[in-house]
């Protein structure tokens, strides 16, 4: 076997190929945008790119993000045994990696419109600038959720060649949503992080933790709320959102 084979794995575990909520976390509001955008009807070619784009660009940001923490994952439990941080892949390797993902990522959209294209160009700056907020930001998960709302208005973008208020105003809610799921994940590492002096919504919201994330969810579900009733949109609309609140409440339980 060559040696690339037998270093596969660590590069599947480097994009958390192994781990593929992360990638449903960015699908679901970037589907959501297209399918709305399109008045439920979006070209399956728009969507295959953004679907694949979509998991390409998680798994670069995870790169990234790898890369960026290398030297403070060894202290958290959940993270001393990420290949960057224990030593099995070189840096400069995952950065390698992230800088393919994106080159391939920009392929796949160059047969879309120039607004988009200068779009995904914000969206590999957030993505890429998103490790550095945990060293000074009080709530990287705000930053976090932009990153993973970029899709929303690259959605609207490719498919009506512009970007109207609906796509920010759900790109607000993504960010509402990104920081209620994300803090309650920050709640397992509040100890090692503040050993490292890393930054999080966990910390920040301290003993209002959980209250922070279920206004969050609430305020959420609220813009959705307006936006199906300011749109008179079906009952099909409604009963999904319905089942948006069942799911919170699961989520936060869980934690």
């Amino acid at each position: 076997m060559s040696a690339l084979t037998l270093r596969l794995p660590l590069y599947f575990r480097l994009v958390r190929l192994h781990k593929p909520i992360g990638s449903v976390l960015l699908l679901w509001p970037t589907l959501n945008a297209l399918w709305i955008a399109a008045d439920g009807h979006p070209p399956v070619h728009i969507v295959a790119i953004f679907a694949i784009g979509t998991v390409l660009m998680r798994s670069a940001g995870c790169a990234v993000n790898d890369y960026a923490d290398r030297d403070v994952d060894k202290y958290v439990k959940r993270t001393q045994d990420r290949p960057v941080t224990s030593g099995r892949i070189a840096p400069w390797e995952a950065l390698a990696v992230a800088a393919a993902l994106a080159l391939v990522s920009f392929l796949l959209i160059l047969p879309l419109n120039s607004l988009t294209k200068w779009l995904s160009l914000a969206a590999l700056f957030v993505a890429g600038t998103y490790p550095l907020m945990k060293r000074f930001f009080a709530i990287p998960q705000a930053y976090l959720g932009v990153a993973f709302g970029f899709g929303i208005p690259m959605g609207f973008a490719a498919i009506q060649n512009h970007v109207p208020p609906l796509a920010w105003l759900m790109l607000a809610a993504n960010v509402l949503w990104s920081v209620a799921y994300d803090t309650a994940y920050a709640m397992v590492d509040r100890d090692d992080d503040i050993k490292i002096g890393i930054r999080t919504s966990a910390l920040t919201f301290g003993r209002f933790d959980v209250l922070a994330v279920m206004l969050c969810y609430a305020a959420m579900l609220g813009i959705y709320a307006w936006i199906g009733y300011a749109h008179r949109w079906s009952i099909a609309y409604w009963g999904g959102w319905l089942a948006r609140p069942d799911a919170v409440l699961c989520g936060v339980h869980a934690q």
